[in-house]
């Protein structure tokens, strides 16, 4: 008998998950904490005009999140807000540099996960 697991998102919320992006976990920090809190609108725009190769990719996980909300939760696109972004350290693949006098140098490649969450804001009533 299967056991029954508590819903991580509520009904509101939508999430997207880029998975092994190739930059490090500090630099695509930077672009997270840029989109963390604002509209999806407002996102988009900052990720469109920043100078991070990686926000490219930051772009299509916030769009991502947004059709889920839109498609999957059935939630208003207009109202959406990114709620949280963070981001994980992933696997680091190694790579070997020639050096001089037969050595090696060691070279890290590391990997990021980017996790977006988008929410409805409720209407405010004035």
């Amino acid at each position: 008998m299967a056991r029954s697991r508590k819903r991580l998102i509520e009904g509101n919320e939508a999430i997207a998950k880029a998975r092994r992006l190739r930059t490090s976990p500090r630099k695509l920090n930077l672009l997270a904490k840029m989109i963390r809190g604002k509209s999806v609108s407002a996102a988009l725009n900052e990720l469109a005009f920043s100078k991070k190769a990686i926000s490219v990719d930051v772009i299509k996980c916030l769009q991502s999140a947004v059709a889920n909300a839109e498609n999957n939760h059935q939630l208003d696109v207009d109202t959406l807000i990114v709620a949280e972004a963070y981001v994980g350290k992933n696997i680091t693949i190694k790579r070997m540099r020639p050096r001089a006098r037969g050595a090696g140098f060691p070279i890290r490649k590391p990997t990021s996960d980017l996790t977006i969450k988008v929410r409805e804001q409720p209407e405010a009533t004035d």
